[in-house]
């Protein structure tokens, strides 16, 4: 299918009439980089995870937090020992020596992240350990997980597996800021002796400068259905990158106040991402980030609000996590003192939801005019993969695929 050439000129004219001026990018000073990302453990696990995800070919709109997930595993890797704690610590195995223990970088990018709220996006998140019927945990642990990695322990009452379901159905919705997540399509067995973990998190971001709406011309979004969505513009100066050879654009645009950016890897065509998804490496993913250069872009992406409900016991066996679910095996005798023969992993379950809207912060600091050169055009009418990081430690908060938009149907899947 050809892209739709015509369609992004109409949609940009405007634009680039308001912005006006002939200033050249490099003229504006170079846009700060956050630390690179070889030696984070939220973005070692979020790429291999991603992977495990979208091997399911019914996979659709993928969403997570590495960060979340990744912290939560630390904190309980912390009260293990022996395989299971090597198999736990492995997930967060980077792939360029570190700056610090796994634990250490997760902990300062979750404060990191709650020292941003508010200014360049607005976050609810919550993470917890449930449990069924276990021995009495160590105080010691429960503070450990609690400062360290904002994990609560939450002990789960005595009805069977469908009331446990209900009371951390419950949990979420709180640590979504209210809002109802998807229900768990996989049921889940809570037996006596389950550790469950638990991560729950709404973003929306605020952009540095804000987009234009055009809610009476909406656009035909063509992923896995065809459908009619609205479209949110803008030109200005952005981190951007073209890899001919993998064709695929790289676009990183920052949030307010810089203290976090949305990165979005766009195909040149219109497909699924599969093709794009096999070049998808960390290193990969590092390079195409490091190319990127200060240029005039007029972007257009959908209004959309992306949610998912993931239990993830298939996909981290898949990479490697196997005796913390097999209680004869399991050695969690760093969380209770007769743990065992009793304590296992029970679950992981994962709620996350992100808002594309056109909002931009709010501040006292007047943002120098931008003036618009040629731009490259990014029309993100297909399916793309999104990133979010938070920028003053590099963390990978968001992680997911857009495959999908809700909306009025046009005609044929791809």
């Amino acid at each position: 299918m050809l892209p739709q050439l015509s369609v992004c000129l109409l949609v940009y004219l405007p634009v680039l009439l308001v912005q006006g001026g002939t200033t050249s990018p490099s003229q504006k000073s170079p846009l700060l980089r956050p630390p690179p990302l070889l030696g984070d453990p939220s973005w070692a696990l979020g790429l291999h995870l991603y992977k495990a995800l979208r091997s399911d070919s019914s996979s659709v709109n993928t969403l997570f937090s590495p960060l979340l997930l990744g912290s939560s595993i630390g904190a309980l890797g912390g009260g293990s020992a022996g395989t299971t704690a090597s198999q736990l610590h492995d997930l967060l195995k980077t792939p360029s020596p570190a700056k610090a223990q796994p634990g250490e970088i997760l902990s300062g990018a979750l404060k990191g992240v709650t020292e941003a709220n508010g200014t360049s996006f607005h976050v609810h998140a919550s993470s917890a350990v449930f449990s069924k019927q276990t021995p009495p945990v160590r105080q010691s642990f429960e503070k450990e997980i609690q400062t360290k990695f904002r994990l609560q322990h939450q002990p789960l009452g005595k009805g069977d597996s469908k009331a446990d379901l209900r009371q951390i159905h419950s949990w979420a919705k709180v640590g979504l800021g209210g809002q109802e997540g998807p229900a768990l399509e996989a049921e889940i067995q809570t037996k006596a002796g389950a550790l469950i973990l638990a991560n729950a998190l709404h973003f929306k971001g605020l952009w540095e400068r804000e987009f234009s709406v055009e809610s009476s011309d909406q656009r035909t979004f063509l992923g896995k259905k065809y459908t009619k969505v609205t479209m949110m513009h803008r030109a200005g100066l952005y981190r951007f990158n073209e890899d001919m050879q993998n064709m695929v654009q790289v676009l990183e645009v920052d949030l307010w106040s810089g203290k976090a950016s949305l990165v979005f890897l766009l195909p040149f065509h219109v497909e699924s991402l599969t093709r794009l998804e096999k070049h998808l490496t960390l290193e990969q993913l590092s390079k195409w980030l490091e190319k990127t250069t200060v240029t005039s872009v007029a972007i257009s992406v959908p209004k959309a609000n992306i949610t998912n409900t993931l239990s993830l016991q298939k996909q981290l066996s898949a990479l490697g996590l196997t005796d913390p679910w097999d209680q004869k095996v399991a050695d969690f005798s760093g969380v209770s003192d007769k743990s065992k023969g009793m304590l296992h992993l029970g679950g992981v379950l994962h709620w996350a939801s992100l808002e594309l809207a056109a909002e931009a912060g709010k501040g006292d600091v007047e943002l120098e005019e931008e003036h618009i050169e040629k731009p490259k055009m990014f029309y993100a009418d297909h399916p793309f993969i999104f990133l979010v990081r938070e920028n003053t430690n590099g963390a990978l908060l968001l992680m997911g695929a857009l495959d999908h938009v809700e909306g009025e149907a046009v005609h044929d899947e791809l």
